[in-house]
């Protein structure tokens, strides 16, 4: 017998695997309730509207690539500028499995959903900013422990990690673009050698 929790979980996977593999405008409510097997009442009492749905997919999107990414990367035991290049590693592995499994490419659900809707859905485009923000200074504390035990010169650690997930996200669209996740392969290493210099204060 299927509980609450199962019937909303069930709801985004679903979500969570339309939106990434097509589009926020090409997937409807209905095709989610018929993927997940539920009925369209169970949507509406677990979520108000698609927007509902989506924030809840954003999040869901976020505790996955936490878990298969960045927890992966981010070990202690590693240094701090090889963390990053593990990160790029299991970018890499992550895209290339999802392109043996569905045969596309898919890129980032976060950078496919910005470049759909951040012009025209305030809360989705806030949750976006809020989640990349949250990755950026993962990155920039990466980044301060590197400064701080000599691996890298000193610079501007939160413009870096700025600069750094920008490229990230550049990266990821150019391999969905050529439906290629070997491209995050070549030239991944690349972002390892951004830095943004500290402006002097006048």
């Amino acid at each position: 017998m299927n509980t609450p929790i199962d019937t909303r979980q069930r709801l985004l996977n679903s979500a969570r695997d339309l939106l990434h593999s097509r589009s926020y405008g090409h997937v409807g409510v209905k095709e989610i309730c018929d993927m997940a097997g539920v009925q369209k009442g169970s949507f509406y009492h677990f979520f108000p509207s698609k927007q509902e749905l989506t924030l809840a997919v954003l999040d869901e999107f976020y505790l996955i690539m936490k878990e298969a990414v960045f927890a992966q990367a981010f070990r202690p035991e590693l240094s701090p500028m090889q963390r990053l290049s593990v990160l790029m590693e299991n970018m890499y592995a992550l895209q290339k499995t999802i392109k043996e499994q569905s045969g596309k490419t898919l890129g980032c659900p976060y950078g496919n959903i910005a470049s759909e809707l951040s012009t025209q859905d305030e809360p989705i485009r806030q949750r976006l900013a809020n989640l990349f923000q949250q990755m950026a200074a993962a990155l920039q504390a990466t980044l301060d422990e590197a400064v701080s035990k000599g691996e890298i010169a000193p610079c501007d650690t939160a413009a870096t990690a700025s600069a750094m997930f920008a490229y990230m996200e550049g990266l990821m669209l150019l391999a969905k673009t050529r439906n290629d996740p070997e491209v995050i392969r070549e030239l991944g290493s690349a972002m390892l050698g951004i830095r943004i210099e500290t402006h002097p204060t006048s």
